[in-house]
């Protein structure tokens, strides 16, 4: 029997509403059927709509089981940073108050609030295999996103609970300029993530400023509305028709799994922000750090847009 339960919808990598990645929360999801909350995902709409549940495993705070329109996840990084705000923002408390240890389809997954920026929390990267795509599947993406060969400086398959394909372009600039087909994307079957160090501007050098975010904060003709400029290291796209989503607005497991790539090849510093969502008139803020064990750690803000009820 439906039954009214606490409801909050956050956006996720950003600290000002509606530039980040949305994220629909169920803090109660105890009772409900696979197909139930299958169902209710499909209704938001949104790329992830989670369910708290209690946890079953030793040492976890919370269970959550993450949804998108079309099935269930083992992981993704904007829902455990957008559920683990939720839980906190709730009054819920950790067992340890260093860090919230959240239990997925994926196993345990380590949270850790940033101390020096109140509502910004972490995750700590899974695992990553990595290969090098084939040959003929790297020029067919390469073609669908109107590519020359000698634009991709590097392409690695990235494996981290979820799949992508990773391409290091030349520049920012390239990267913002990319109009894919994504009917030939989703036909190849390959999520899509793309990255490039930015253009030095006047005011940024080496960084991505606010001449070049405006120069490309079009879609479909349109400008968009920036919030105020802020610099960031390293611009990334992420497309995924595969999945039924042409493009992701800011994407977690992306950046998780670019992170360890390029900082394990040298190619990124230890620290960096990684700005993503440009093209679609967002603005998400992506900081990653590599700790001393050699751990990355993906972190960001999220902002409580709505907060009320959802019956069901």
């Amino acid at each position: 029997m439906a039954r009214s339960r606490p409801f909050k919808q956050l956006d996720v990598f950003t600290d000002t509403p509606f530039f980040g990645n949305p994220l629909a929360v169920v803090l109660d999801g105890s009772g409900l059927t696979d197909e139930e909350m299958q169902r209710f995902a499909r209704w938001t709409n949104l790329s992830e709509t989670t369910f708290v549940l209690p946890p079953t495993e030793a040492g976890a705070d919370y269970r959550v089981r993450i949804f998108t329109p079309g099935g269930e996840l083992g992981f993704a990084g904007h829902p455990t940073l957008g559920t683990c705000h939720a839980w906190l923002a709730a009054g819920n408390v950790p067992k340890n108050r260093n860090a919230i240890v959240q239990q997925c389809n994926a196993g345990l997954v380590r949270i850790r609030r940033d101390a020096a920026q109140e509502g910004s929390l972490a995750f700590e990267a899974p695992p990553l295999r990595r290969s090098s795509p084939s040959p003929t599947v790297l020029a067919k993406v390469a073609s669908a996103l109107g590519l020359k060969a000698h634009q991709v400086l590097a392409a690695q398959m990235l494996d981290n609970g979820t799949t992508w394909l990773g391409l290091l372009l030349e520049d920012a600039d390239t990267v913002l300029a990319l109009s894919p087909d994504h009917r030939v994307l989703k036909d190849i079957g390959l999520k899509v993530g793309v990255a490039g160090l930015p253009t030095a501007t006047e005011d940024a050098p080496g960084l991505i400023g606010r001449s070049n975010r405006e120069a490309r904060a079009f879609a479909g003709g349109r400008r968009h509305a920036l919030p105020p400029a802020c610099t960031a290291d390293l611009e990334v796209r992420g497309f995924a028709a595969a999945t039924g989503i042409d493009e992701d607005p800011v994407t977690g497991s992306l950046n998780a799994s670019l992170a360890q790539w390029l900082i394990a090849d040298d190619r990124m510093p230890e620290r960096y922000v990684a700005a993503q969502g440009q093209c679609l008139g967002r603005d998400g803020r992506v900081s990653i750090e590599r700790d001393a064990q050699g751990q990355v750690w993906v972190g960001g803000s999220s902002v409580v847009c709505i907060d009320g009820a959802a019956t069901l």
